[in-house]
């Protein structure tokens, strides 16, 4: 149960997690808000701090609000009832991926808010609807509409890994993932009957999948359900201006990064496709990694630091000087 002396960023934290993959309310924080549906059913919700000097171009910050299925069975905590134990872990889904993040950002902005700060470059926050499963039918349609473009991104943030050890994890770019379809056919019959031609007689693993069907035979077909061919990553050299701001707050807080290739793929591909620089980042360092995996859990101070670090780390990215093609 939450508890008088709880902190309100994590009784928010928890009601989010409660939620199945509910967007916030859109009057959140007055800040201005805007709904794209990108296709029927698949809305991608845009808040918008607007900055002062609107011609800069912007910072986004991305989340995604859906999360993976659960095996309850497997659950210490009802994984929808965001419990949290003696310890202070809050058990959810989404408790690391990545509604923690979602409620950091906010958080973050209602401090900066209530302290009266403005900066030059404005923020958008994005929240999308089915990153969980490819993003097709969210970033990857999003980036080719209009209102993506009248965002005018600059720079990106967009989910990471926690980090078991002290350091925290900072992702400019992801591994590339193929999703394919094979579809073989061969004579039908029991198993115990020699029957040539079957489907699995058809397939050698061994190969590659081009290579399967050119040896297979006629009737043995395979299409791309996901083919990402995009290689962009991110500048992490210190004479990069965003690169600068992210990792100089970092080391002012005194931060360990550890720079990496994230070992699956984000939404943020998507981004940097489009020609906007991505880092992928949750501050959850001391942290076992349990995304998508049972007993999904994040710790309060964990989750509450993390707000301290976006409060610092987003000044430092909406006030970067403006750039060359900025004017």
């Amino acid at each position: 149960s939450t508890g008088a002396s709880e902190d309100p960023s994590v009784t928010l934290f928890r009601e989010y997690l409660r939620i199945d993959t509910v967007h916030p309310k859109p009057d959140y924080l007055g800040l201005a808000c805007q709904k794209v549906e990108v296709c029927q059913g698949r809305v991608v919700l845009i808040l918008t701090w607007q900055g002062t000097n609107p011609r800069l171009r912007s910072v986004l910050l991305n989340s995604h609000t859906d999360v993976v299925p659960v095996f309850e069975e497997h659950w210490t905590y009802p994984p929808f009832e965001a419990v949290k134990d003696s310890q202070g872990n809050i058990y959810a889904r989404g408790a690391q991926d990545m509604k923690c993040v979602s409620i950091q950002y906010l958080e973050a902005i209602r401090r900066l808010k209530a302290e009266g700060k403005c900066f030059a470059r404005t923020i958008h926050l994005t929240f999308v609807p089915d990153e969980e499963v490819g993003g097709h039918k969210g970033m990857e349609m999003f980036v080719q509409r209009p209102e993506f473009r009248a965002l005018n991104v600059g720079f990106a943030l967009d989910e990471g890994l926690a980090s078991p050890s002290d350091t925290f994890s900072v992702f400019y770019g992801e591994k590339s993932p193929w999703w394919i379809k094979v579809k073989c056919a061969g004579s039908p019959g029991h198993g115990s009957r020699f029957i040539s031609n079957t489907a699995a007689e058809k397939m050698a693993f061994e190969e590659q999948v081009a290579a399967w069907c050119r040896g297979a035979g006629d009737g043995v077909t395979y299409e791309f359900h996901q083919k990402c061919m995009d290689q962009h990553v991110t500048s992490t050299e210190e004479s990069d201006p965003w690169w600068k701001a992210f990792s100089g707050v970092c080391r002012d807080m005194k931060l360990q990064l550890k720079l990496e290739i994230f070992p699956a793929a984000t939404d943020s591909r998507y981004i940097r496709a489009a020609g906007h620089p991505a880092i992928g980042f949750s501050p959850m360092n001391c942290t076992p990694v349990l995304l998508h995996d049972h007993n999904e859990f994040l710790n309060e101070q964990v989750f509450l630091r993390g707000i301290d670090i976006y409060a610092r780390l987003l000044p430092a990215l909406a006030s970067v000087p403006p750039l060359p093609a900025e004017g």
